[in-house]
């Protein structure tokens, strides 16, 4: 039977944010900043997660990329609106940040350090090592895609519905050391992005295994047989597209991969003058260069599958493997069917919810949901009506489509271009559009901002 009240939290003065990943970090840091004295509850490393490999807020536990900073990409677009609004997360991926051409990647055990320490020194934060179990007001509960049984349990009880899970898989990681650099070569495609700085010599910001047809099928072959780990209960449902295992999508077709992670666009091999038949492409993960991730391939393999058939690809013969791939649950609240416009229980609204447990996807739009979480509990506190951004900026629309979505598909979501308003003219210039919608968001974000500094101050 659902919970019909939820306590206040014991101490009155007081904000909750239960988890202390990106979200539950971002969250914290902004409503300290607000004048608020924050509880942050942290279940590391009193009770470990399948993923996380150390009890530091902010650890990232997939990537080590935000994505493009570009704003005429999506992501990179929605950190710039971020950016305007003061993200700490932001803050400390750009004092961690590794050449990845105009990707935001960072050194993972840096950037989590950047924000552990940030927030464990800030004066009005308390970072509490406990499991939480029960729903306290007011709070922000952002325990992310691991969220302890115990605590999934109470947010299922409490709205009178099953949440939704999924899989997130982790792609592995080798040693540069290990890497026969004569067989591969180092370029972005079409040479659109340079590596400057720590960890290599200007050039490409991605190293590239290319492949002939012949190693590309029996990489395939040797993919579509190979043995997977037992996911149990959660083996029926599906992936969601974005994290999608290498093995899956060989499975879907022989030309899936290289239409996918593998596609050789944009770029020719200087050894045999010509675009290969497929590529694997390998990006930095830290600011010396000793890891390179894998990139796209997220696996679900047994660990000496992976050994066996990723050295096949050339290049990899004899790498070292620093990190193999796995499986974690992720579990996501369905949004439009159970939470308000700005993601709190209906019938509480000053308990809000963030992160990928929105049914967000992505450091990013996880973060961002923390931040906006965060302002929105800081102005009920004071009286005042939760608000969201336009829905002209990346921001208002990720929150538009976890309000209107159809809860009856609802699954999580990445930023895109998709989710805006249209222009008022139509531009068929893709690239001006999109530069189009950059300008505009900004301008919409950054007038949002300062009509939320204008009522603080008053």
């Amino acid at each position: 039977m659902p919970v019909t009240s939820i306590p206040s939290a014991s101490d009155s003065s007081s904000v909750h944010v239960v988890g202390g990943g990106l979200a539950g970090s971002e969250a914290a840091w902004q409503l300290a900043e607000r004048g608020h004295d924050v509880v942050l509850h942290e279940m590391r490393p009193v009770r470990g997660t399948p993923a996380h490999k150390t009890d530091r807020l902010a650890e990232l536990v997939c990537s080590n990329t935000f994505k493009s900073t570009e704003t005429s990409n999506a992501h990179g677009l929605l950190k710039a609106e971020m950016g305007v609004l003061a993200s700490v997360v932001l803050q400390a991926a750009e004092q961690a940040r590794v050449p990845g051409g105009s990707a935001l990647t960072v050194d993972r055990d840096a950037f989590s350090r950047a924000v552990h320490d940030r927030l464990t020194t800030h004066p009005r934060i308390t970072v509490v090592r406990e499991e939480v179990t029960q729903l306290t007001s007011p709070c922000i509960v952002a325990t992310g895609p691991l969220t302890s049984d115990a605590l999934a349990a109470t947010i299922r009880q409490r709205l009178g519905i099953e949440s939704l899970a999924f899989y997130d898989a982790i792609a592995p990681i080798v040693s540069h050391e290990s890497i026969d650099t004569a067989k591969v070569f180092r370029a972005s495609r079409y040479g659109k992005e340079t590596m400057h700085g720590e960890g290599g010599d200007a050039g490409g910001a991605y190293l590239n295994c290319p492949m002939s047809r012949e190693q590309y099928e029996s990489f395939i072959d040797a993919l579509r047989a190979a043995d997977q780990a037992t996911a149990h209960e959660f083996d029926a449902v599906p992936y969601f597209e974005g994290c999608m295992p290498i093995e899956e999508m060989a499975r879907r077709g022989r030309e899936t991969l290289r239409f996918g992670p593998m596609k050789p666009v944009g770029l020719v091999d200087p050894a045999a003058g010509r675009r290969p038949y497929a590529v694997v492409q390998l990006r930095m993960e830290d600011r010396s260069g000793r890891m390179w991730n894998l990139v796209g391939f997220q696996t679900r393999l047994r660990y000496p599958e992976q050994q066996r058939i990723f050295r096949t690809i050339p290049g990899l013969e004899h790498a070292e493997f620093l990190r193999l791939g796995s499986v974690h649950r992720n579990s996501y609240l369905n949004a439009p069917g159970s939470l308000t416009a700005h993601l709190s229980l209906r019938d509480h609204r000053m308990v809000l919810f963030a992160g990928q447990l929105t049914g967000v996807e992505g450091y990013t739009e996880s973060t961002a949901t923390g931040l906006i979480a965060a302002i929105n509990l800081s102005r009920m506190l004071h009286g005042l009506e939760p608000t969201l951004p336009p829905s002209t900026t990346m921001l208002g629309a990720l929150y538009r489509y976890m309000r209107e979505a159809d809860p009856r598909h609802f699954q999580p979501m990445n930023a895109n271009f998709g989710l805006l308003d249209d222009l008022p003219r139509p531009e068929r210039d893709k690239q001006r559009k999109r530069e189009l919608f950059a300008e505009r968001a900004l301008s919409a974000v950054r007038q949002w901002s300062e009509d939320l500094a204008a009522v603080a101050v008053r």
